[in-house]
């Protein structure tokens, strides 16, 4: 099968940022004299917005504050931490590069497009990728495949022609899902079970070992 397009999540991908999420959920919930746990990050690595508000609103029983609300607390603190010091995944900018002279590429993410736009702008990556979707774009966030779907559909190349590139667990499902094929690049900070690593093609240590021969492996 031949290779047609390449679509790229973000955080954790191209930006060392699930880190920052953790960060600002764990301040929030210790604000109001709550705990936030690994586990809690990891179900939600790839949900939207919908998604993990209504999942804070739950966990941490916020009765009394509104969506939008919970929203403002966890974006205006990641805003802060992408502006004070945003943290580039080795490799991650020549990696797209290299794809986008090759390839259509997209951007396929669970953040919503406020945090799209601000990595994008300090990365100077907005204008390489062709597309650029939000899990908010779609019904459900990953493990569900409809982002990378989205992404598919709006470069105009069937699922099967794509290799994504995915660091959890839910993103790598959700390739799955999507018929896609996946190379798989890990975090220290969250790594992944054997049976996640398992459902992937490649998997990489960093995106600085990504080259051409990688993806002559997966046609």
């Amino acid at each position: 099968m031949p290779i047609s397009a390449i679509v790229f999540d973000m955080d954790g991908i191209l930006v060392d940022t699930e880190k920052y999420w953790q960060q600002a959920r764990v301040e929030f919930a210790t604000s109001i004299g709550q705990t936030w746990t690994l586990d809690d990050q990891r179900f939600l690595m790839g949900s939207n917005t919908r998604e993990w508000v209504t999942y804070t609103q739950q966990r941490l029983k916020l009765e009394n504050m509104t969506f939008d609300q919970v929203e403002a607390q966890i974006k205006d603190r990641l805003l802060h931490y992408y502006e004070s010091s945003l943290p580039i995944m080795p490799g991650a900018v020549e990696a797209v590069q290299l794809a986008a002279t090759h390839y259509p590429i997209a951007l396929a993410s669970g953040s919503a497009h406020w945090a799209i736009d601000a990595i994008m702008r300090l990365t100077g990556l907005g204008q390489v990728f062709k597309v650029l979707v939000s899990a908010d774009d779609v019904a459900h966030g990953k493990p569900a495949p409809d982002v990378f779907l989205e992404a598919a559909r709006r470069l105009g190349v069937p699922p099967q022609e794509m290799v994504g590139i995915e660091d959890s667990g839910n993103g790598i499902r959700s390739l799955r899902a999507a018929g896609m094929r996946v190379i798989a690049v890990p975090t220290i900070e969250i790594p992944l079970s054997a049976d996640t690593i398992a459902l992937a093609d490649v998997v990489l240590p960093t995106l600085e070992s990504f080259n051409l021969a990688v993806l002559e492996t997966l046609k």
